[in-house]
């Protein structure tokens, strides 16, 4: 049974960071400037971002969180320890450590293969894997974490996602023969390409790095994750491409239909607001 979920917070937040907004008050625009997003206070009641991605992680049935940070998770562990009500969570830090030649991490495949190895017990586990800044559904959380034979991934039908066109080309798209074995993920698509990659109904769908892997499976494509020529990154998708290019048919799309909030920039703050207001925390 899957009960771990890796969360990815040990990026530089550098789109939110060089962004600018008049719209929201000083305080979040100095947090927005200066924390990890997940660390962003979000709504009225002054709680961050990673209180409602662990409260819906814990109400779907996660019990051990590995949180990926960089070097100094202090601010992390202090705010954490604050949740009272996520008392059914095991909260594990992990640190991705940046290489002395580079100024940052080396991406998020390597995030989850340092994970792998500061607990080597993932490497014969099935575990769930997200962003830190997305809130992802009760429901979401329940239907990848219920994949035991391969990997998987949520597949978001682009017509229930609250964003225009440029935003989604900031993304990924996915293609899925018709038993919805992924084929390939299209990364930071050009807007006008995107019919290209609709199936036969006419359907896109996105990524938004919700995952779940066989430890036992993916671990050597993480270990061997080449560095993206253009990003110079090891990537997720990157080594999921090169485990489905091995083994056809090993990693599947679970689609839905429901709206995704994104924290990728300051505008994106007011936006989850809203989306917060019809929630009920």
């Amino acid at each position: 049974m899957n009960t771990s979920l890796l969360i990815l917070a040990a990026g530089m937040s550098s789109r939110m960071k060089a962004s600018s907004s008049n719209q929201i008050e000083d305080k979040k625009l100095h947090q927005a400037n200066t924390r990890s997003k997940g660390l962003i206070e979000i709504g009225p009641d002054s709680k961050p971002l990673i209180y409602y991605l662990l409260f819906n992680a814990q109400q779907a049935g996660y019990k051990t969180i590995f949180l990926i940070t960089g070097k100094d998770s202090s601010l992390f562990r202090r705010i954490i320890q604050g949740f009272l009500d996520l008392d059914q969570l095991q909260i594990k830090f992990v640190t991705q450590h940046i290489p002395s030649t580079r100024a940052k991490p080396w991406g998020t495949a390597d995030a989850v293969f340092q994970a792998l190895e500061q607990f080597p017990d993932l490497k014969k586990e099935y575990f769930s894997v997200c962003n830190s800044d997305n809130l992802y559904s009760v429901k979401a959380f329940q239907n990848i974490k219920e994949i035991e034979g391969g990997g998987a991934l949520i597949a978001y039908d682009m017509d229930f996602l609250k964003f225009n066109k440029k935003k989604i080309s900031g993304f990924a798209l996915l293609v899925f023969d018709l038993n919805f074995n992924l084929q390939e993920i299209i990364e930071k698509p050009d807007p006008d390409d995107f019919k290209n990659y609709s199936d036969s109904k006419g359907s896109l769908y996105v990524s938004m790095n919700l995952f779940t892997f066989s430890g036992d499976q993916f671990y050597s494509f993480l270990k061997e994750c080449p560095v993206h020529p253009t990003r110079n990154e090891k990537e997720l998708p990157s080594a999921i491409l090169n485990m489905v290019h091995a083994s056809p048919g090993s990693f599947i799309g679970i689609p839905m239909q429901e709206h995704v909030p994104d924290l990728t920039n300051k505008e994106d703050i007011l936006h989850f607001e809203n989306h917060l207001k019809d929630l009920d925390f």
